[in-house]
């Protein structure tokens, strides 16, 4: 294998303290459900976007030769937007293919899967680009794939990054199918970006939705924890960075101090399989 393919494989390198430095976590879904968020406005389960497609190694073949064709295709227009659509939805549902569903609903992420993401990620940024109207159906299955990307990021920013991405694919679902879910929850993606005005306004927008005060007050409930959850995790971030720049004015191992992860400030989320 050349050498620049091994450095694009070594993209979600974990190893060593690198896993556990950022854990921004993709289980922000994971948490909407367990504060019964979707209680409110309908059942729904987050497994269901794996466990299709989870631990089929040929439904993966399947949607990496299918992505393959459609890279092809482009070729000769790369700013076809149906194929830049059909292109991030396979790359995606290869991705998901990949990811290991264990029985108590635990998602094990390989590097395969990430690397699918990741390569998603950048179809949708191309995609992005070339539209005016983006297709809030992608947009949704996107927010899951970035959110994964931001849990097992190599660095803070990157994880950062990552989760405003999501961030702007939500706001794409929540603009054109406005409804409690959606702003809900692009509230609670957009807090643990630290855009607090943004998130509130996320938050207003959802509760004129609501249908009756218990909605109002069951969506309040639940976006006051994650607000408090995402205001610790700032003010630790915060404290991991004058650290940081303490250490390294002292000529101290700056690097050795830890920027908090999202995963730990939530309490959850999945695992990058060995």
């Amino acid at each position: 294998m050349a050498r620049d393919d091994k450095e694009h494989r070594m993209l979600f390198d974990l190893r060593g303290r690198r896993r556990n430095v950022i854990k921004v976590v993709y289980a922000t879904l994971a948490v909407l459900m367990g504060l019964s968020l979707f209680l409110v406005i309908g059942g729904f389960n987050i497994a269901e976007l794996f466990s299709s497609n989870s631990g089929t190694g040929n439904a993966a073949e399947t949607y990496e030769d299918q992505a393959e064709r459609i890279e092809a295709k482009l070729r000769k227009d790369p700013q076809d937007e149906a194929l830049l659509v059909s292109l991030t939805r396979a790359q995606i549902n290869a991705g998901n293919a990949h990811v290991e569903v264990e029985p108590n609903g635990g998602r094990s992420f390989t590097i395969e899967s990430l690397q699918q993401y990741q390569e998603a990620s950048e179809t949708w940024d191309k995609y992005l680009k070339a539209t005016d109207e983006p297709n809030a159906s992608l947009a949704q299955l996107v927010a899951p794939a970035l959110l994964s990307l931001s849990e097992l990021a190599r660095s803070y920013q990157e994880s950062i990054t990552n989760l405003e991405a999501a961030v702007g694919a939500q706001k794409i679902v929540a603009e054109q199918r406005p409804s409690i879910n959606s702003y809900s929850t692009l509230a609670l993606y957009t807090y643990f970006t630290g855009d607090f005005a943004a998130a509130e306004e996320a938050r207003r927008e959802a509760k004129k939705l609501a249908q009756s005060k218990q909605e109002r007050e069951a969506v309040d409930t639940q976006l006051d924890e994650a607000k408090e959850r995402a205001e610790a995790f700032e003010k630790e971030t915060e404290e991991a960075e004058k650290q940081r720049e303490k250490a390294a004015q002292g000529g101290g191992a700056a690097e050795n101090i830890e920027t908090p992860g999202l995963g730990e400030v939530l309490g959850g989320g999945g695992s990058l399989s060995e």
